[in-house]
C-alpha cells in the first residue's frame, strides 16, 4: 500500500539566535532562541512510503540530494517509521521557492515540511510540540517553523523539553522582512559543522551568559511591539553570534563586503529616522526589517546598493500545514 502526504512550511528569521549545541545528536540548543517565520518563502515537500522501493530517494529542487543531506533526511524518516511501526522505505521530494543553503534557513522549513509530510504519510497524529521535537532533530531551527508567527524555542535539556512555541500570531504585529540577497550560493561552512565550533571562541561563554537578558528583552519588545527595543537588542544578538563566529578556530567569515555596505546603509536610514534594523543568520545575506509602512521605501534604498542581487520580501508566517 502506498501512503503520501504534501506538506509545506516556512522559513525563519532568528531574532535572538542559538549557536552552539548542548547536545549535538539531539540538536539540544546552548541557548533559547525566538523567531519570526516568513511568510511567501516556502518548502514544498512530498513523502511517499512505497513497499516496492528499496532505498530511500531525495530530490531536492528536482536534483538528487547530497550523500550528507540524505543521511540527515533518513534519521527522521527513521523516527517516523519507528514511532508508526512502518519498515518500507521513502520517497521524498521538496522544492524552495527561496536560495537554498544561502543562510535564508532553508534547512529550517525543509525539516519542518519534511517532519509533517512524512508523519502524515504513516498515518501519525502528532501535536505541534510533538512535531516541533521531530522537526528538531534534523535540523536545530526546524523547530521554530512548525508552529505560526513570532515562535520561542526553548532550549530544555533533553529531547522532551526542547522544543518551540508560539508567544504571537502572525497578524499581531505588521512587520516586514526585505530580505537582501547578496549571494545565491551554498555556504562552504554549514550551520551544522558551524554549531561544533562555537566552544573554540573565548567569546561564546559571555554571549551564553547574557542571551537570558536579550531574550526578554526581545519578547517584551514583541509582545509591546516596540521596534525600537527589538531594533536594539536582534542587532546586538547578531552581532555576537558572528562575532563567536569570526573568532572560533577555524574562523567563520560569512559576510562578504556587501554585507557591511548595507549594515552601514542601515545605520544612516535609521539615523534620517526610518525603523529599520538588520540581522544576519550563518550567512552573507541581510534579513532588514521593518514596520510595513515603510517596506516599500526599504526595498527601494536596498535596490540600489551595488552587490545586493535580489530582495525577497516577508511578512509573519503562519504554521507549518498539510497541503
Amino acid at each position: 500500500m502506498i501512503n503520501s502526504a504534501t506538506a509545506i512550511a516556512h522559513p525563519n528569521i532568528a531574532f535572538i539566535k542559538f549557536w552552539g549545541n548542548r547536545d549535538s545528536e539531539l540538536r539540544i540548543p546552548a541557548n533559547s532562541s525566538l523567531s519570526m517565520n516568513l511568510a511567501g518563502l516556502v518548502t514544498r515537500t512530498r513523502v511517499t512510503f512505497d513497499p516496492v522501493l528499496t532505498s530511500d530517494q531525495l530530490t531536492i529542487n528536482r536534483e538528487p540530494a547530497s550523500t550528507e543531506g540524505m543521511a540527515r533526511v533518513k534519521m527522521v524518516l527513521d523516527l517516523v517509521r519507528e514511532m508508526a511501526g512502518l519498515s518500507c522505505f521513502a520517497q521524498i521530494a521538496s522544492e524552495n521557492n527561496f536560495p537554498t543553503g544561502a543562510g535564508i534557513a532553508s534547512s529550517a522549513s525543509a525539516f519542518a515540511a519534511l517532519s509533517l509530510a512524512a508523519s502524515a504519510a504513516a498515518g501519525l497524529q502528532l501535536s505541534q510540540q510533538q512535531l516541533s521535537r521531530l522537526a528538531r532533530r534534523g535540523s536545530g531551527s526546524a523547530c521554530r517553523s512548525i508552529p505560526a508567527g513570532f515562535v520561542e524555542w526553548q532550549a530544555g535539556f533533553d529531547d522532551e523539553s526542547s522544543y518551540a512555541y508560539s508567544i504571537a500570531s502572525p497578524e499581531h504585529w505588521d512587520l516586514v522582512d526585505c530580505i537582501a540577497v547578496v549571494s545565491e550560493t551554498h555556504k562552504p561552512t554549514t550551520s551544522s559543522e558551524g554549531h561544533k565550533l562555537a566552544d573554540t571562541s573565548v567569546l561564546q561563554a559571555a554571549r551564553l551568559a547574557d542571551t537570558p537578558a536579550r531574550l526578554e528583552r526581545c519578547r517584551r519588545a514583541i509582545l509591546e511591539r516596540d521596534f525600537d527595543s527589538l531594533a536594539g537588542v536582534i542587532e546586538l544578538d547578531c552581532n555576537l553570534m558572528h562575532a563567536v563566529m569570526m573568532t572560533s578556530s577555524p574562523v567563520l567569515l560569512y559576510w562578504q563586503p556587501v554585507t557591511l555596505a548595507v549594515i552601514h546603509a542601515i545605520h544612516n536610514w535609521r539615523k534620517s529616522g526610518i525603523p529599520v534594523c538588520y540581522t544576519i543568520d550563518a550567512g552573507p545575506n541581510v534579513h532588514v526589517l521593518s514596520l510595513a509602512g515603510f517596506a516599500d521605501q526599504v526595498s527601494q534604498l536596498l535596490s540600489r546598493i551595488p552587490g545586493v542581487a535580489d530582495i525577497l520580501i516577508a511578512k509573519p508566517g503562519g504554521p507549518a500545514y498539510l497541503e
